[in-house]
């Protein structure tokens, strides 16, 4: 938990906040940034959107973009995160979209994911190869999304203070 602590911590001292798009974490973003005491201050809120079609209708996915790609890609990992951000009045966004297994889907092996930031600095994606079972490549894509808001905020703070 001392990631979402650290992620907490550092959207406070910017007075920023965030909300979350999430797949295949099915909400243990949200879940982990808000079991930290302090975390109402910078949270709006998240979406669970495992159905594609979810995707599209609450966080303005285009249908087009999941229909010739799939979900497990980072152009769609990249609109989750604007999406949430854009709906929830955000200054960050962050999103999880990809495959926990066992099985392969899409096409895609276990343990591929894509994570998404939208920020005011712009959007980065990153593409995760993660090993173990369903709750390790669920955890490991949560402090990977998480580490990266981290990373971000102090990329920021550091521009900021020139």
């Amino acid at each position: 938990m001392t990631v979402a602590v650290d992620a907490v911590e550092a959207l406070r001292a910017a007075g920023a906040t965030v909300s979350t798009a999430e797949s295949l974490t099915g909400g243990l973003v949200c879940a982990t940034l808000v079991s930290v005491p302090g975390a109402s201050a910078v949270v709006r809120g998240g979406v669970v959107a495992y159905a594609p079609e979810l995707k599209t209708t609450l966080l303005g996915v285009d249908a087009a973009l999941i229909a010739e790609r799939g979900t497990v890609d980072a152009a769609v990992a990249a609109a989750m995160a604007v999406g949430t951000r854009d709906r929830a009045g955000a200054t960050y966004g962050l999103s999880t979209t990809g495959v926990a297994g066992p099985d392969p889907s899409e096409g895609k092996p276990a343990g591929t994911v894509h994570i998404g930031l939208a920020g005011p600095d712009g959007v980065v994606t990153r593409l995760l190869d993660l090993a173990g079972d369903r709750d390790e490549i669920r955890t490991g894509t949560v402090d990977a999304v998480l580490s990266l808001l981290v990373a971000r905020l102090g990329e920021e703070s550091r521009t900021a203070r020139g």
